[in-house]
């Protein structure tokens, strides 16, 4: 019971420390999440992100932090196989199914929904 409160909690700190920045700097919505992918880049690249997985559950994975732990997760295991190629191929192993659908869902509703002028 604990876990679905710990996820919650982490998620809804993320979505907190999102907003607070969005209110109180110039940051426009894209920088931010570039910057949250690269926070969870950063925490992964020192094993710190696996710990937020491991202790907060969906509430890590579901957060836009969890899209640069999955990067560099992914090219940091492939690299340690097949060198400096698989650091770059890597990279999308672990997102290739996101990536994907975030393509398709995008064509999808473009074709459903029509642009303001």
């Amino acid at each position: 019971m604990m876990i679905y409160l710990y996820s919650f909690l982490f998620a809804g700190i993320v979505c907190l420390i999102g907003q607070l920045i969005l209110d109180n700097t110039k940051l426009l919505p894209g920088h931010i999440t570039s910057l949250f992918v690269a926070i969870g880049a950063a925490l992964d690249t020192f094993a710190i992100y696996d710990f937020f997985v491991d202790t907060f559950g969906a509430g890590a994975v579901v957060c836009i932090t969890s899209f640069g732990h999955l990067l560099i997760h992914g090219a940091l295991a492939k690299a340690s196989s097949d060198g400096l190629l698989g650091l770059f191929t890597g990279m999308f192993s672990l997102t290739a199914t996101g990536i994907t659908a975030t393509i398709i869902f995008a064509f999808i509703f473009t074709l459903i929904f029509k642009p303001r002028d």
